[in-house]
């Protein structure tokens, strides 16, 4: 355990404990909302025979924070193509020499080569193990450029704006005041396949996120390292600090006159209490057999692939998790850090796989990357600005790879996809994306509305990426 940090705050402690209580707890007066789903979802349960399933199914959600900026994870290889990217790019424009170029399954005409920081990703993309969904991003509805420049259908409001974009990609609904997540209404659908509701079936590795927030489960905080647990000083097995923190969990358990206040004890406590079965959990679990990167994200990763090992312990037979990397909003010095923040993802994301080919479930964890929005064709001096479609990986044993899914943008400048300076209008709905990956995890189509509410709006609720 390392030494207590003192940036994380009482605020924030209190925050991840909060987050960290499972679905019983608290909000144990909602807990027939689980049994609701279950009966509104009997294929759930069980096959087509009628047996009961025994499966196991994962969704990991990799969160680029501040937005990818997908213009150069995929660049036009072909020589119109290039030449029209080159010009439009500028200073951004990356060397057609050092394009990882792959050959997807179908193609519009053109050729393609991956940012040359990609080679773990291009890996898994030629092994049929990663696929790419392009120009996905928040949509109201199908909305074409006429449309968005009259203003004849609803937009998402505060379209390029970080802390909005964030909130309605992971929540699916952008037209609405924030509620719940999409993973967090994914969950409360079917957390009815998990026999032990102890430790919570949605698990985030960098703080409370929006994705997860549910009505019935509540995402638990882990950090990279392990669980969360009380932290006095370097002596955690001094007497006097043993006496302390026995104090501190007596006065957690001790009721109060305020309801607030006993809740609140309570409720951590039971967190704690969750923490440290995690941990002991952990403790007895076979090591990892594969190295992960000595990075952010590598190491949420590993965290994540060692709690999926412990699944059968935990007794959990669905599971979201969420992971996190910052620094994409790159307005200048974009070059170099973009290359960085593309090498760490495609790595760590290699090691996972990996990961879960040597625990055997290859095929029943799916990964998928979301984030704020693309960015700008046009470079604004070395960096570029917020814009709105990207493109997205999925990986995992079960997603047909190898092929772009979705449309690729026409990357004409003024062009028919553009708003302004290379600012691509979605041709894929985040309500599409995310129903496809729902569908594999469990959820029926009369359900999905549970899920995804505005799905009915788009053309394509299973974009065929899953197999």
């Amino acid at each position: 355990m390392p030494p207590f940090n003192s940036s994380f705050t009482r605020r924030r402690f209190i925050g991840q404990c909060c987050a960290a209580v499972g679905s019983t707890g608290v909000l144990s007066a909602l807990s027939q909302m689980r049994l609701m789903g279950a009966a509104a979802s009997p294929n759930l349960m069980a096959s087509p025979t009628g047996a009961m399933q025994p499966d196991y199914r994962a969704l990991v959600c990799l969160y680029l924070n501040g937005g990818n900026d997908t213009n150069n994870l995929l660049v036009p290889t072909d020589t119109s193509g290039f030449n029209a990217y080159a010009q439009a790019r500028g200073s951004l424009a990356l060397s057609k020499e050092d394009l990882l170029g792959v050959t997807p399954a179908s193609t519009d005409g053109r050729s393609w080569g991956f940012h040359p920081a990609l080679a773990s990703v291009r890996d898994l993309f030629v092994g049929g193990k990663l696929a790419m969904l392009a120009n996905v991003g928040t949509l109201v509805v199908p909305t074409s450029k006429a449309q968005y420049q009259s203003r004849s259908v609803p937009l998402p409001p505060q379209l390029f704006s970080h802390s909005d974009q964030s909130v309605q990609w992971q929540s699916s609904i952008p037209d609405q005041a924030f509620k719940t997540g999409w993973g967090g209404r994914l969950a409360d659908l079917t957390n009815a396949f998990n026999e032990n509701n102890q430790i919570s079936m949605t698990i985030t590795l960098n703080g409370q996120n929006s994705f997860q927030v549910g009505r019935e489960v509540v995402q638990f905080a882990v950090r990279k390292e392990g669980p969360l647990e009380l932290w006095w000083n370097d002596n955690q097995e001094d007497a006097a600090t043993q006496v302390r923190l026995g104090a501190m969990r007596d006065v957690m358990k001790a009721e109060d006159e305020s309801l607030f206040r006993s809740a609140f004890g309570h409720s951590t406590d039971r967190a704690l209490q969750n923490s440290e079965l995690l941990g002991s959990i952990l403790a007895e679990a076979a090591p990892l057999t594969v190295e992960f990167p000595d990075t952010e994200l590598g190491q949420q990763l590993r965290m994540i692939a060692q709690l999926i090992s412990v699944r059968d312990q935990l007794g959990l037979r669905r599971q979201v998790f969420f992971a996190r990397l910052g620094g994409w909003d790159l307005h200048d010095s974009q070059i170099g850090a973009h290359a960085e923040l593309l090498t760490e993802l495609a790595d760590a994301m290699k090691a996972f796989y990996e990961a879960t080919e040597s625990l055997n479930v290859a095929n029943d964890v799916t990964t998928f990357t979301a984030s704020d929005f693309g960015r700008t064709m046009v470079a604004n001096g070395d960096g570029s600005d917020h814009g709105w479609g990207s493109h997205h990986l999925i990986m995992g044993g079960a997603v047909k790879g190898g092929d772009f899914y979705g449309r690729l943008p026409d990357l004409a400048v003024g062009g028919p996809d553009d708003t302004k300076n290379g600012r691509w209008i979605p041709t894929v709905s985040v309500d599409e994306y995310n129903a496809t990956l729902a569908r594999w995890f469990g959820v029926s189509d009369t359900d999905m509305p549970l899920v995804l509410p505005n799905i009915g709006r788009f053309a394509t609720p299973d974009l065929g990426f899953m197999s």
